[in-house]
């Protein structure tokens, strides 16, 4: 028996309703057959068979909400693989649900096969010299999908349990795979550079201690495909390739993940020739005919728009045009997907207001000065940014209401019970807001180690999501940069967040009315206009402000 898994139908989509079954328990079904319609909150989705078969059981009722990677209903298949469509196969387990090819070398199966236990990244040991399909676990609340950024293994490597396999990057954080126990790598189902999906297949591997393992799979390797057995006159293959690629249900049969990747480019599906069993379009297909495209000097209709306001090519005398080169096209993923929908949610849902200040830290630069050396012998960088932190915790102790936050329906205001303040940094995979937990409890050289293990941290793409959890109010130290003055945006739910530009040795009279030389800083905070006005912003910023021109002020609240 098989379970089918409620593919991925669209970015940032984890559940959707069901709105009608078209099958019931106990229905033989064909493959590509519709099987069940779900909507989710963009547009009405069809979801098909991955193969013939006979429905055991539905497991989420008309009506109520199915999730993505969880399973939708279990038929039992009629044959387990032996088509011979290797790469076929291999794209559908990423666009449906994982399913384990039989050996090329085995016969078909005539008889429904006995029940196969999913394969698991956590599946008990022994069983020495079987195939395992190692699929990705759950590696953080929401997500369902990363990046390979590194493999540290090859085809045909021996591993060896809690080795690292993996990196893989997600929206939030670089994570390390590592091997479930010792065995053989048999097969890398995703390339570098490319992204798993969370419940399918991330690699194969023979499990080490039987001296046959490694003939097994020398066996399956070079094994050829069984032949896929020619359909009757009247059967629906047969009908399919009669109808020009049409599937039996007249339609192009296309996996979800396809359909998206050709709304994405705004392609048509009957333009796209498909190389899969009855005309079947596969990822692959989609890729090549692109690639075709952009050869053959075909545009897309945004291209097109751009060429017309000549920023795409120039016209030659004779009206041709000269190609003046290809647009680049990255795809938006990870930490920048993240912070893209984030600044989205916050720009779009928060009225923000912004309040500027100048702050004279030439007495704080002299301090830092002063403790630098002594913070270095306990192998600590000691920066302005954990005087700042701390200066921010003792002012919230006074103005406690611009680390407070308002629940989703903006009708209460939740009071956390510390100062958890988030730092932007500007990593290698992009802007990552770590925080430290408790600032009003930790002294300045605790805050100075923090800043400094987060930064690194961040760098490198590897913060722990408790890190990333939980932040009351943000920092983001655009000075470091050069930069003099911002409008940042909040990082919610949080209520506010300053951008400190770089600090800046100018005239200023003093109190004798004497032109003196001062280090000054400027500062914008952005406020959540629901929660902060501007008094409140004004009164708090005075306070920070306070400490931070006089620095051993803060001497006084230290516990």
């Amino acid at each position: 028996m098989t379970e089918f898994k409620l593919p991925d139908i669209g970015e940032g989509i984890v559940e959707c309703e069901v709105m009608e079954w078209k099958i019931a328990e106990g229905d033989t079904i064909a493959e590509d057959q519709p099987v069940v319609e779900v909507m989710t909150d963009k547009a009405l989705v069809e979801i098909t068979a991955p193969e013939a078969g006979v429905v055991t059981r539905l497991h989420v009722a008309k009506g109520e909400m199915a999730r993505v990677h969880a399973p939708l209903f279990a038929y039992r298949g009629e044959h387990q693989g032996g088509d011979g469509q290797g790469g076929e196969a291999q794209a559908e387990s990423e666009d449906n649900t994982p399913v384990q090819a039989e050996s090329a070398a085995e016969a078909p199966v005539q008889e429904p096969a006995e029940p196969v236990e999913p394969p698991s990244s956590s599946s008990e040991k022994g069983g020495a010299g079987r195939r395992v399909d190692f699929i990705l676990p759950d590696i953080g609340e929401g997500i369902v999908e990363c990046e390979i950024v590194e493999w540290h293994v090859a085809q045909g490597d021996e591993i060896s349990e809690d080795q690292r396999l993996v990196d893989v990057m997600t929206d939030k954080a670089m994570v390390e795979i590592t091997a479930p126990e010792d065995g053989v790598v048999a097969e890398l189902y995703v390339a570098k550079g490319e992204m798993a999906k969370v419940h399918a297949p991330l690699f194969a591997y023979q499990v080490a201690g039987a001296a046959a393992a490694g003939e097994t799979l020398a066996v399956e390797e070079a094994s050829p495909p069984t032949p896929t057995p020619t359909p009757k006159s009247d059967s629906p293959v047969h009908k399919a390739a009669s109808e020009g690629g049409k599937g039996p249900y007249g339609r192009i049969p296309a996996s979800p993940a396809v359909r998206r990747l050709i709304r994405e480019h705004q392609l048509r599906l009957e333009d796209i020739p498909g190389s899969g069993r009855q005309g079947r379009v596969l990822k692959e297909d989609v890729l090549s005919f692109l690639d075709g495209a952009r050869h053959s000097g075909a545009v897309s209709a945004a291209d097109s728009g751009a060429e017309s306001a000549g920023t795409g090519s120039l016209a030659g005398t004779d009206g041709t045009a000269r190609d003046e080169g290809e647009v680049r096209v990255e795809p938006l993923r990870g930490v920048r997907a993240a912070m893209a929908r984030q600044m989205v949610a916050a720009a779009s849902s928060v009225p923000h207001f912004q309040y500027g200040e100048e702050i004279d830290v030439t007495d704080l630069l002299a301090l830092r000065g002063r403790l630098k050396p002594q913070a270095e012998a306990r192998d600590v960088k000691l920066t302005l940014m954990p005087f700042f932190i701390k200066a921010l915790a003792l002012a919230i102790d006074e103005h406690p209401l611009v680390n407070a936050r308002l629940n989703d329906e903006a009708t209460e205001i939740h009071y956390p019970p510390h100062c958890n303040v988030g730092m932007a940094v500007d990593g290698k995979a992009g802007l990552m807001v770590p925080n430290i937990k408790g600032c009003e409890r930790l002294s300045l050289l605790e805050i100075a180690a923090e800043v400094q293990r987060l930064t690194e941290a961040a760098r490198e793409g590897r913060v722990a999501a408790s890190d990333l959890k939980g932040g009351t109010i943000s920092i983001s130290n655009i000075g470091a940069l050069g930069g003099t003055y911002a409008a940042p945006i909040i990082n919610i739910p949080e209520s506010a967040i300053v951008a400190i530009g770089k600090t800046q040795w100018l005239p200023r009279f003093d109190e004798a009315g004497q032109v003196v030389r001062r280090g000054i800083m400027t500062v914008t905070w952005a406020g959540d206009h629901r929660l902060l006005d501007g008094g409140t912003i004004a009164r708090f910023c005075n306070a920070w402000k306070g400490y931070l021109e006089d620095p051993e002020s803060m001497l006084l609240h230290l516990s």
